[in-house]
């Protein structure tokens, strides 16, 4: 095991230091911070002063290297546009954005796990067809087009929630949080829904597949013929190996509802990192660009070692494999 997670980690440095060099090409080929932060009539003496104060004077790899070390201490600088720390600004938007991912991935679960075994174990009948069917729109629909949707159905025809915004909020230090507050609830139930919509959809159809592959192999047929009750079979043995694969990607796709819920953030004008990212590649904000792409990568790194922890617990068959040696 500590061998596993040793190779893990030296996997996930490799892939920062990569991830952190893409970050940094943004500042060598994507317009000129020293020009972004003086202006255009800036006076060359100002130039070259600004320039040797930032670094931007020395070598390629000793620029990178104090990347390096300044993004292992979660600094990335100004930003252009606001003139603030990029630290600061990612840490009052992050909250927003792991509480909205955090409950899109609730519902995608909760909902999408039973849909999945009723439609592997109800196949044929109606109601199954019309999970189907609502799968394949929700696969199908982009996600831009289900909030637009959701907003005129649920906000402006009929008024239940508001189409905008993150509500009241509760502090707790540093940290924010509308999950304390009726008016936060109202306001993150249809964000929350548009993002969990196609995780949902996939859980769904993946547990579905899963199940009915489980359901087809022998030691299935051996507790059949030991005289199982179908609801121990379903639900000891069947639903337990099915979750294993389940749970790898539920784990990967958690990463994908924080990394890409720019499109929900943009609809509904959540103040998630989603939307902070939004307004830095339209003025071309380099330092915020860059301590997005790190910071989710890094989410992405430590997600895929969390998952790939638990199934080597949940798996005995790979330690079974190291132990034999194979």
């Amino acid at each position: 095991m500590i061998a596993f997670v040793l190779r893990r980690l030296i996997q996930a440095v490799i892939v920062m230091i990569a991830v952190a060099f893409i970050a940094f090409l943004l500042f060598q080929y994507v317009g000129d911070p020293v020009v972004f932060l003086l202006g255009q009539d800036a006076k060359p003496e100002q130039i070259r002063e600004l320039r040797a104060a930032l670094g931007l004077d020395q070598p390629f790899f000793v620029q990178f290297w104090h990347f390096l070390v300044n993004a292992a201490q979660g600094e990335f600088g100004l930003s252009l546009r606001q003139g603030a720390k990029v630290s600061r600004l990612i840490g009052e938007r992050f909250p927003a954005t792991l509480e909205l991912a955090l409950v899109a991935a609730v519902l995608a679960l909760f909902i999408g796990i039973p849909m999945g075994v009723y439609t592997a174990l109800r196949r044929g009948t109606f109601m199954s067809q019309v999970f189907m069917t609502v799968s394949l729109l929700g696969v199908s629909l982009p996600t831009f087009l289900i909030g637009i949707l959701l907003i005129l159905v649920f906000a402006v025809t009929l008024g239940w929630f508001p189409s905008f915004g993150r509500g009241e909020t509760v502090k707790f230090g540093w940290w924010t949080s509308g999950l304390f507050s009726a008016d936060g609830w109202q306001h993150i139930v249809l964000p929350a829904v548009t993002l969990a919509i196609f995780q949902l959809t996939l859980i769904m159809r993946l547990v579905r597949a899963e199940m009915l592959e489980v359901l087809r192999t022998d030691y299935i047929k051996f507790a059949r013929a030991r005289g199982l009750s179908n609801r121990a079979i379903h639900f000891g043995h069947a639903l337990k190996n099915t979750l294993v694969p389940v749970m790898t990607i539920t784990g990967l796709q958690l990463g994908g509802l924080i990394a890409f819920a720019i499109i929900t953030e943009s609809v509904f004008q959540w103040p998630g990192m989603g939307l902070l990212f939004i307004q830095a590649v339209t003025f071309a904000d380099i330092p915020v660009m860059a301590a997005y792409l790190c910071l989710i990568a890094l989410i992405f790194v430590v997600i895929n070692l969390v998952v790939d922890m638990l199934y080597f617990v949940v798996d005995p068959r790979l330690r079974v494999g190291k132990a034999g040696g194979h």
